[in-house]
């Protein structure tokens, strides 16, 4: 056997339950026992980042999957029912979504089915780009997340983030999935719990998508178009949590201030008593003579005018920058929406509903007009703002206008209401409650809503019955605050993007009894493949089953049974004669070659544990290409195994011995050419075969020696 060298070994606090490979870099990641997501890159085994658990995220890692290509890490989480996509340069949550059952197993594919007209799409310009803000790059080909979990719960998701496509009918908890890069079929392995004294049963299922697969051009566009909708929201969630920072620094600018004042003041009148008794008679107490003279200096006025206004201006800009910029894109995409689903041709059967969208983009309307409003009131709190501090700074009424007097006024009446519970004691002395009254996440009525007296516009519509109604016009809600508007767009957008998800219905499948399922999709040759093992039945082989994608199509060889046995030269052991192996754990390396953990079945302490890599060109030869399997599917396939065709394999020079070691579990990557082993008790190997680099991370007992390391 060839020799392989350890380059390093390392220490690791958890036990790691999951891990993946990067399809693109040298990057793995894992989570272990605790909850904690971590990345960390081949070389030296550098951690990049990690991502601690946490109480709204969640806690119990279920599953791991990488897009394909490579820039984010989704991860599913079963306490919180959420899966959550992560951006592979930092621990950042891009996007998150809740499910209805905790997800057991989690598979991301890209898409390779090209049609000329699907070319097209990806190379034409979007033209929504010369009109509205630029949003994130979505990846040109198509992608797809499908969850697999608990109580035959199957979704897949559109470049995991808008549901495509549900399953129905499906029993018990899903092990490993896979659909095929034509979109043609799904392949789903199933554990059945019969009853508490019996073994599991395990069921295959190969369902047929050829409808996405068929409507693959319009698929894409939905999905593009929901999955720029889903950003635009998390954009408009963003903005409104940037302005609510901008309305806390204005109350603490002069909270800080007034805070000192309060806390020396003898008199029992309010904050705004004492500045309105300075504007109508010229006087001031002690206290607010101090606070003028020390606090608010002509400099310290100067500098607090000008912050505050900045964080009045940031507020603004805000609203018009992004909210109104924001929204008025959702129009935009929600509209081309709607023009997609009158297009009953070829959207209807995928799903796609008029109603709910107009439902949407009349939500959407609703929160422009709401902005609007915002935008209003923040002009007229600057001018009184403004006016204030003028009068502070001037010190004489005579120098001002009628109206910067009323102004100043306004701004007391407005501010100066001492609000101990006001957004957690900010703002207890000064609140500007009537810019963030509309920032509140609150189902209150505003405290002070805008006066539409006078508004013959107003007036107008609410005597006219008929437009009231109409559905031309967006609903006005002057009494509710920005933030309830933005929820209530935001749950009736959420109900559109579940509707059009297309429902596939499984087959009543036949019950197989198998362990070790792994599935593998072969894009070149449109394969399914199955690797399996019976319980007991034959513990030296391992099963192959493979289909065609295209359900109405049938391939060659559809199950064999390959036999290990004692298929080692006798340089291992003086044993090695009379040794049999079985299989513990097998993924396909690539599309030609089986990665394969074996175990040696003796009853001596110490047995042997090999990582070998198994050629298909050694399975399926011109000698057994005729062979075929006459599947019973009224019977038990655990029954049926003698009558399944047998290759025996030989390996030559393609394994090693892992000395020492309790190997259990392998995880592969065959384009960066590596191979991650699990050994118990919570080791953790990384082997790459065809460079001959033997990677070690240990977590608990000592191995090796120092010298072999």
């Amino acid at each position: 056997s060839t020799t392989y060298p350890i380059c390093w070994g390392k220490q690791l606090p958890q036990e790691v339950i999951f891990m993946a490979w990067s399809p693109k870099r040298d990057l793995i990641a894992l989570a272990n026992k605790v909850g904690e997501v971590l990345l960390h890159r081949l070389a030296n085994f550098q951690r990049l980042w990690s991502l601690p658990p946490s109480e709204s995220t969640g806690k119990e890692v279920t599953a791991l999957a990488w897009r394909p290509d490579g820039k984010i890490l989704a991860f599913a989480l079963a306490d919180t029912k959420q899966v959550i996509l992560c951006d592979v340069e930092k621990p950042e949550s891009l996007h998150s979504f809740s499910v209805d059952a905790p997800i057991t197993y989690m598979h991301w594919m890209e898409v390779t089915e090209e049609s000329s007209v699907l070319t097209s799409f990806y190379n034409a310009e979007d033209e929504s780009n010369l009109l509205l803000p630029k949003l994130p790059a979505l990846p040109k080909k198509l992608n797809a997340l499908v969850l697999g979990g608990n109580s035959g719960f199957i979704e897949i998701y559109a470049y995991g983030m808008y549901k495509i496509a549900t399953v129905t009918g499906v029993t018990g908890s899903c092990l490993t999935l896979c659909l095929s890069s034509d979109l043609k079929s799904l392949s789903v392995i199933t554990k059945v719990e019969v009853s508490p004294e019996s073994e599991p049963e395990i069921t295959y299922f190969q369902l047929d998508t050829s409808l996405l697969s068929t409507y693959l051009p319009e698929v894409t566009r939905m999905a593009r178009k929901f999955t720029h909708i889903s950003t635009l929201l998390q954009y408009i969630k963003l903005s409104l949590t940037c302005m609510c920072e901008a309305w806390e620094e204005i109350l603490m600018q002069m909270d800080s201030r007034l805070t000192k004042f309060v806390q020396e003041k003898n008199t029992t009148t309010s904050v705004q008593d004492e500045f309105m008794q300075l504007l109508l008679w010229g006087k001031a107490s002690l206290e607010l003579q101090a606070l003028l003279m020390n606090q608010l200096t002509v400099k310290g006025l100067k500098k607090l005018g000008q912050s505050m206004e900045s964080s009045y201006s940031s507020i603004q800009k805000l609203v018009i920058s992004h909210l109104q910029s924001g929204s008025e894109a959702l129009l935009y995409h929600l509209s081309e929406l709607k023009g997609m689903a009158l297009w009953k041709q070829k959207y209807e059967s995928l799903g796609l509903d008029a109603t709910g969208i107009e439902e949407a983009i009349t939500a959407v309307g609703s929160f422009i007009l709401k902005a609007n409003e915002l935008l209003q009131v923040i002009d007229s709190s600057m001018k009184n703002f403004k006016a204030f501090f003028r009068w502070l700074y001037v010190g004489e009424l005579k120098l001002m206008t009628q109206k910067d007097i009323t102004f100043v006024a306004d701004f007391l009446t407005e501010h100066f209401n001492e609000a101990p519970e006001l957004y957690n004691r900010k703002g207890k002395y000064f609140n500007v409650e009537r810019v963030g009254q509309y920032l509140k996440d609150e189902d209150d009525d505003l405290v002070s809503p805008p006066n539409t007296e006078g508004n013959q516009w107003f007036n107008f519509l609410q005597n006219s019955n008929h437009l009231k109604e109409s559905p031309l016009l967006f609903p006005y809600y002057p009494q509710k605050s920005l933030h309830f508007v933005k929820r209530r767009m935001e749950g009736i957008i959420d109900q559109c993007l579940q509707k059009p998800a297309v429902s596939i219905r499984s087959e009543d499948p036949t019950s197989q009894l198998f362990k070790l399922p792994f599935l593998w999709n072969d894009k070149s040759s449109n394969l399914h493949y199955v690797l399996f093992t019976m319980l007991e039945s034959s513990i030296s082989k391992i099963y192959i089953l493979r289909r065609h994608t295209d359900t109405s199509r049938s391939a060659d060889n559809g199950l064999l049974a390959v036999d290990f046995g004692n298929f080692l030269n006798s340089s291992i052991n003086e044993n090695s004669g009379t040794s049999c192996y079985s299989c513990l754990d097998a993924h396909f390396y690539d599309d030609e070659t089986i990665t394969v953990i074996l175990a040696e079945n003796s009853e001596q302490e110490g047995k042997e544990r090999i990582l070998a890599q198994l050629p298909l060109s050694s399975v399926y030869t011109e000698e057994n290409r005729g062979l075929e399997f006459s599947w019973n599917s009224s019977q038990r396939l655990d029954m049926q195994c003698e009558d399944i065709p047998t290759q025996s394999v030989t390996i030559e020079g393609q394994w090693r011995v892992l000395e020492n070691m309790k190997a259990q579990y392998v995880a592969v990557n065959g384009i960066r050419k590596v191979s991650c082993v699990v050994s118990i008790p919570w080791t953790d190997f990384a082997f790459d075969p065809l460079t001959g680099w033997f990677v070690v991370l240990k977590i608990l007992d000592d191995f090796f020696s120092n010298q072999e390391r």
